[in-house]
């Protein structure tokens, strides 16, 4: 089970609309899960971003007993050692968060285009999800586990995983549920 999550104003549809590709793209059971507060002490007022390992920590503590959770954010997250991240996820562990602040073409000047936007979630929501259930970077640029640092980046590559991507996420996928493939 994947639980998908919204911190602050996030829109709900946006959520469901995200939770709807992720259950389609990975066919598996997909919840909504209410709305969490963003993370008390994560803002650095001086970047101006918000630390994501403190979302990470907050999902954590909202997280299924077994399954992952994926929360979507509209703050701008960074970590110490990176000026910002689009998301962050925990390598074969139970939480992923992905901001959607540097995916708006707002944030670079650019009118707002909701498809965009979308598209380029539906692939990092992938990719962070990806990480939970075990997947590491892809070298195929066009998969949606392929690193991404920047727009082009993000925009060249498809919203669904390579083959190869795919099957290891719904053979990991089929051993949380206890399930046998």
């Amino acid at each position: 089970m994947i639980t998908v999550v919204r911190f602050g104003r996030f829109e709900a549809r946006i959520q469901s609309e995200v939770a709807d590709f992720l259950a389609r793209s990975l066919d598996c059971e997909i919840e909504c899960g209410g709305l969490l507060p963003e993370p008390e002490g994560a803002l650095d007022e001086r970047r101006g971003q918000w630390m994501s390992v403190e979302f990470l920590k907050a999902l954590l503590a909202a997280a299924p007993r077994r399954g992952r959770i994926l929360g979507l954010t509209g703050c701008d997250l960074y970590i110490p050692m990176l000026s910002f991240l689009f998301g962050q996820a925990q390598l074969d562990g139970a939480a992923a968060v992905v901001s959607v602040a540097r995916l708006r073409q707002e944030f670079y000047g650019l009118p707002g285009d909701e498809g965009i936007l979308i598209t380029r979630l539906r692939k990092e929501a992938l990719h962070e999800l990806g990480h939970t259930l075990g997947l590491v970077h892809c070298p195929d640029r066009s998969c949606a586990m392929s690193l991404s640092t920047n727009l082009p980046q993000v925009d060249i590559k498809r919203d669904e995983y390579c083959e190869n991507c795919l099957q290891a996420a719904r053979a990991r996928l089929a051993a949380l549920n206890g399930e046998s493939k």
